[in-house]
């Protein structure tokens, strides 16, 4: 082999070295986007304004899981859940409290956005964003488990179904007894 054929292969291992690399950054990005178990933390302080009553905080949720859902009206990911978020909130029979927090929003739209998908359930406004920016929000929807002490357990990123979240649940306590 010559010189400069020699030098050609090694730049072609090194590019297929490369590829591979990257093809695996990718992969693992895409498997472990849409849900992380962070460690253990306390959740945040929830947003003070309510859209739908009553108003949900941290202390009242104590004592049953919960989860803790971040939308926007103008966020297309977020309206494809919706639908999910609704069976969610019919079939949690008192196992756990949902909670919606419409993130970075006009009232004017997050009011219209929960009229049109009929949720009855809790929901807070974020219009700051402040409380968001606290979780560490990456992306809309991101929806998190607490557990009955006000812990995060899980974080799920982009829409999700109601059979995912409520699969969530299963193995938390769903009451201090």
């Amino acid at each position: 082999m010559t010189r400069r054929s020699w030098r050609r292969a090694d730049v072609r291992r090194a590019a297929v070295v490369l590829v591979v690399a990257v093809v695996a950054l990718v992969a693992a990005e895409i498997l472990t986007s849409g849900s992380s178990a962070p460690s253990r933390r306390a959740a945040p302080a929830l947003p003070a304004e309510v859209l739908v009553a009553p108003r949900a905080t941290l202390a009242a949720l104590r004592g049953r899981p919960a989860i803790v859902n971040f939308w926007a009206s103008w966020c297309g990911p977020c309206r494809k859940e919706a639908p999910e978020i609704s069976r969610l909130a019919a079939s949690l029979h008192g196992r756990a409290q949902l909670v919606g927090v419409d993130y970075s929003d006009a009232a004017s739209g997050a009011r219209a956005f929960i009229r049109s998908h009929h949720w009855t359930f809790p929901n807070l406004r974020d219009g700051s964003g402040r409380a968001g920016e606290r979780y560490g929000l990456g992306g809309l929807p991101t929806t998190f488990v607490l557990d009955r002490n006000g812990a995060i357990v899980r974080r799920f990123v982009g829409p999700q179904t109601a059979a995912t979240l409520l699969a969530a649940l299963h193995g938390l306590k769903t009451s201090t007894t």
